[in-house]
């Protein structure tokens, strides 16, 4: 298994720059085709105006401003393809849904890897809805790029955030080209329960054994969140191994849960320290 057909979905010219990066690093590894997309925004107009009418002057300003912006972010995903003489092909798309467009979400159900910028609120970048449709809807591992990196770096340390989920286990697969690329691997359960059928010490012992068939160095671990969330534990353990990714399982529980009450997988879109790649 390896990714050899890459979505980046891209926002704005600054994340364009740094999702790009990430894919073209993977695509070098992989021979891997690069497809960059941006969903461009219709102008909606909200103005207080004589006889209820948007000033056609301020409308056109608005437009203008979202097509100059769609032309940075191809500008600055061909010129990085071109540059490294990667295959790619370019795609943009209009609409009010932005990442959950039919043609973004067709697009992503056709590759092996999407990469997106991770959620933060202070820059005009993706939305935290924007994420959570790529998740749910293209069914496809997300690999978000960490806000805390300039660029790319090579991954020889990856932290699989285990808890033997439905999510965790499709993570874990879908991650495969490179957990067999790393150089360690650990598998990494917080808080694990104590079972009749498992001991909480051999937490992942057979996933590493399933792992270690495939050629992959993994070794078992598990940590007491201590008072923290699962998210700072899983931050604060990737930055002790200096782990180069994090590959974890999204929405164990529902979306609208995680929307009202927070959880790991909201946690991390917005605070992942190092790129995370996410399955459900």
């Amino acid at each position: 298994m390896t990714y050899k057909t890459i979505v980046a979905v891209l926002s704005t010219a600054e994340d364009a720059g740094k999702v790009t990066d990430h894919a073209l690093a993977l695509a070098r590894r992989t021979g891997g085709h690069i497809i960059g997309i941006h969903a461009e925004a219709p102008v909606v107009v909200t103005l207080i105006a004589p006889m209820e009418y948007p000033d056609p002057n301020a409308v056109l300003q608005l437009q203008d401003r979202a097509q100059q912006q769609s032309r940075a972010v191809e500008e600055a995903f061909r010129s990085r393809c071109e540059r490294d003489d990667i295959s790619y092909e370019w795609r943009l798309f209009t609409g009010s849904a932005g990442y959950a467009s039919a043609g973004v979400i067709d697009s992503a159900r056709s590759a092996d890897i999407v990469l997106a910028a991770q959620f933060d609120p202070d820059i005009d970048g993706p939305a935290r809805e924007d994420i959570e449709d790529l998740l749910y809807e293209s069914g496809r591992p997300l690999y978000l790029v960490s806000n805390a990196q300039a660029g790319p770096a090579p991954i020889e340390r990856v932290l699989v955030a285990w808890n033997g989920s439905r999510e965790s286990t499709r993570a874990v697969f879908d991650a495969l080209p490179f957990l067999t690329a790393a150089r360690e691997v650990e598998i990494f359960a917080i808080d694990p329960p104590e079972t009749a059928l498992q001991s909480r010490d051999f937490c992942g012992a057979e996933l590493a054994a399933t792992l270690a068939r495939h050629g992959v160095r993994a070794t078992v671990s598990s940590g007491a969140s201590e008072g923290r969330s699962v998210a700072d534990a899983l931050n604060h353990r990737a930055t002790e191994i200096d782990a180069g990714l994090i590959v974890m399982g999204a929405y164990s529980h529902s979306r609208l849960r995680q929307r009202l009450f927070g959880g790991v997988t909201s946690a991390l879109m917005r605070g992942a320290r190092v790129p995370t790649l996410m399955s459900r």
